[in-house]
Formats: structure tokens, sequence, C-alpha cells
């Protein structure tokens, strides 16, 4: 494909819509430029389960006519392509959840949110891959195979919503979907060097019984800040069918102000003790970043323990793990390995050690808080390392700075946050290590405040952008 057409499939959001507006571009071209991207990526990454790519194309020449003859009743996504994770509900498209035990089954109704996605004009040209049951932290199946980060296709793009952010790295997709129950956008948006939201609970509207779960939420991932916030605007608001969503609207500004004179905290330990040192080195660019502009950086101790993790872990398990159990109990020679691993040890846990999770939350609250409150901003890492094989199982063990970790929740800094699920968390790229592969990070907000979070990634942005120009983007 030419370089004018590379352009079009790594265009944001934002300055697409502006253009369609001012007829200097169609929706058919954007999609007609990702099409041709996705025919040459897809064998290597893998990002799609799906695709509509014709029913696509009759909704964009729809969109360029109504551009063309009735702009006023443009649509605030009229035209911009969203790829669907492949556990969000879409009438008539089928809904696999990365399962042979779903191969087959489609939906009949729309997910909230992706029912405001298409009354907003989107175009769901693709269903994004990810891992069976959305319970793994990497992308992979026996259905769909194994989904690769675009920056080094031995890694992984990370799970639940890799698929989403593989192809937004690549360039397939403008806009896509994802959920995050202990990580599983900002896990993605890390290892693929994108943005990804986890918004406070109840922001974004979730059926039930995981629209009951204060850890769990939808949410958007995008290229820029300003597309994360737009998308996320689209999406969120009181739902008459999620007894949870706030009544409350919060629109995020796509512009901020800058960041001179905010106070931003950092750490490095969440209770995981020690990152890998490429991660640490590419934080501190970043936050050297925001000093440069005025923001005032401090260090500070959370005082939170090695047990924080386990006990998000025996929260999860208890609830969602039951899930799986009762998928392992009733399809033993259909499910992934790994599902079959994290059912088994699902059924050790008991009700004391659930209830503890609620305590521990409590107490990390006493801690987190007062810094919040304290500061504009909490700045941390996403992963101990980077070294997460695309196929890695959860059972295995790396060793970062002699230290151990398994693959499952340990090496990840991010379930501390869905414990404390009222508290916004942008991950936002840092820029990449020695061997490629893009590094994240997590900006943390006070409770229910979300435009926090995007004015100091928006700061970041500004300073080292990522994916605006073929030397910042993976050469696939």
């Amino acid at each position: 494909m030419t370089s004018a057409d590379l352009e079009l499939c790594y265009m944001p959001a934002v300055e697409q819509l502006a253009r369609f507006q001012r007829k200097e571009l169609s929706p058919v071209d954007v999609l007609k430029a990702q099409i041709a991207r996705a025919d040459a990526v897809e064998p290597a990454i893998n990002a799609f389960t799906e695709t509509f790519f014709e029913e696509a194309l009759e909704q964009a020449r729809a969109a360029e006519d109504t551009y063309a003859r009735r702009p006023d009743e443009a649509r605030s996504l009229e035209g911009v392509t969203v790829g669907i994770k492949d556990e969000m509900s879409v009438a008539g498209q089928r809904n696999t959840q990365g399962s042979l035990i779903y191969k087959d089954f489609v939906e009949d109704e729309d997910h909230p949110i992706a029912a405001r996605l298409r009354n907003a004009g989107a175009i769901f040209h693709a269903r994004t891959a990810t891992p069976e049951f959305c319970c793994a932290w990497i992308t992979s199946s026996r259905l769909h195979g194994t989904t690769r980060t675009p920056w080094h296709l031995d890694y992984t793009c990370s799970g639940s919503s890799g698929g989403s952010a593989a192809s937004l790295a690549a360039g397939t997709s403008s806009l896509a979907t994802g959920s995050d129950i202990a990580g599983s956008i900002r896990g993605p948006a890390a290892a693929c060097g994108v943005v990804g939201y986890k918004a406070p609970y109840g922001r974004n509207p979730d059926p039930a019984p995981f629209g009951l779960d204060s850890y769990n939420q939808s949410g958007p991932l995008a290229r820029t800040v300003a597309d994360c916030a737009l998308f996320q605007n689209t999406m969120s608001g009181f739902h008459a069918g999620d007894i949870a969503t706030l009544r409350e609207r919060m629109d995020i500004p796509l512009q901020h102000d800058g960041v001179k004179g905010l106070k931003i905290a950092y750490t490095f330990d969440v209770g995981n003790k020690v990152v890998a040192p490429e991660v640490e080195q590419q934080t501190r660019v970043a936050l050297g970043h925001l000093a440069d502009q005025g923001a005032i950086i401090e260090e500070v101790d959370l005082q939170w323990g090695t047990e924080v993790l386990p006990t998000a872990r025996d929260y999860l398990d208890h609830l969602f793990g039951h899930w799986l159990v009762r998928e392992v109990n009733g399809h033993p020679d259909l499910v992934c390995d790994y599902t079959k691993f994290l059912a088994e040890r699902a059924r050790t846990i008991d009700t004391e050690r659930f209830f503890r999770a609620f305590e521990v939350a409590g107490e990390m609250y006493q801690t987190i808080g007062p810094i919040l409150e304290d500061n504009y901003a909490l700045i941390c890492p996403t992963f101990v390392t980077l070294g997460i094989k695309a196929e890695q199982k959860p059972w295995e063990i790396m060793t970062v700075e002699g230290r151990e970790f398994d693959s499952d929740y340990e090496f990840t800094l991010m379930p501390q946050f869905n414990m404390l699920g009222r508290l916004p968390v942008l991950d936002v790229p840092a820029g990449n290590a020695a061997n490629g592969l893009p590094v994240g990070i997590q900006v943390v907000g006070r409770s229910y405040d979300d435009p926090r979070v995007f004015r100091i990634a928006a700061a970041l942005e500004a300073a080292a952008p990522w994916l605006d120009c073929p030397e910042r983007r993976p050469s696939l």
C-alpha cells in the first residue's frame, strides 16, 4: 500500500471527523485503506476473529453521503471504524468469547455500549480477538489461535482486549472496545503502545452479572488521548438497564491545559517490590517530560505489601473464576488448558479469602486516598517486565531482578486499581525498550475525577507523541 494510504490507517479519529466534515476525506477511503492494511498484516498479528468489510463499506458510503448532502446530521462518530472485542454482544453477530463452546453463538441484541456506538454512526468492521472467556494475560485460544503485538511477533499483545490493541497499533481500526476486570484494557494498551482507559465503576454501562462487579468496566482503546476521550464520552452515561451506572454526566475535554505547577506523584511499588530496569528507565523518561513542562514530581510510598495481588486474585477466582468452573464442568473437552488451570484454582477459594480482599482494599485506600487528594495524579508502570511471550502460560515463572513472578497476576501492576474500582486509570505509552517493545504507564486519578488523568496523558503525548509517523510505528 502507498504511504498516503498508510497515513489514513493511522489518522486519529478526531482528525478524520474534522476532515469528513470539511469534505476533504471520505470514510470510504479510510475503510478501504484499513482493509488493505488488514490483508497485509492480519496473517502475522491475527487481531480479528471475524470481518464485515462489505457491510462496512455500505455503511461508509452512507456516511459519505451524509457528509456530502446533510453534514448537519452527521453524528459524533459518523463513519469511524470500531473494532468490537469478541465478548461484546452485537445483534446479528457471533459472540464467541474466544471459546469453542460458543463458536456458533449469535447475539440477538446489542450491548448497551454497542448500541450507543451504532447510534453515534460508528462502523463495526471487525470483531477483535480475546483469550477464552477473557481470562488470560495473553490473547490465544483453541478457536482463534494466537494474537501478537505488532512490535515483536514473538511477544504477546496481552489480554484480554489483545485483538483490539493489536489492531489499533497495526492501523486496521480507528477505535476499538475493551473490558477491564483485572487490567484487560490497560495491559493490551501497554503491550501494543496505544491508549486504554479503565473508567471509574459505574461510568459506562454493562449488563449483569459482570456489570454488578465493581472490579469490572467496559471501555475504550484508541491511538491518541483525544480519541480515547471522544470514545469514552460516546459510551459513558446512565443506562436504564444497569443499576450501577451513574446518573451524573461526565464529558472529558478533548484539549487540556498544561501541567505547570501540578504535583504529580509516582511509584514503582504497588506491592510488586521490583520492576525490570527497562520499565523503570522508560517510566523515568516520561516523568522527566512532565517535569520539563513544569510539573512537580515526587516519589511516594503507598505502603502496599505483597499480599495485595493475591487478595485481588482470590476475589476474582471466587466470583469470575466460578463462572469458569461452570464452563469447564459443562464442556471439559472444549476449553483451553489455561481455563482449566484457572478453574481448578478457583475451586480452592473459600469465603474467608474472598472477604479478605475487601479488607485489603480498604487498607490500600487509607494510604493512596490521601496521596491522590494531595497530588493531581499518580503514575506507575503497567507491567513488572516486558518479557511475556505470545503463548506464555499462567503457571510459568519469570525472574526479574532476582525475584520470581508468575505469569498470571504477579507480573502485572493493574488489578490493584480494580480493587479500587472508583479510581480512573488511563494507560499510555512511555516509549520503547531496547528490544523494541513498548512500555506502558498508568495515570491514576482521585475517585470519579476522570479529566485529571486525561490532562496528564495529553501532556505526555505532547512531549513524546506515539504512532504519529512511520518512525514511531511497528514495522510490519
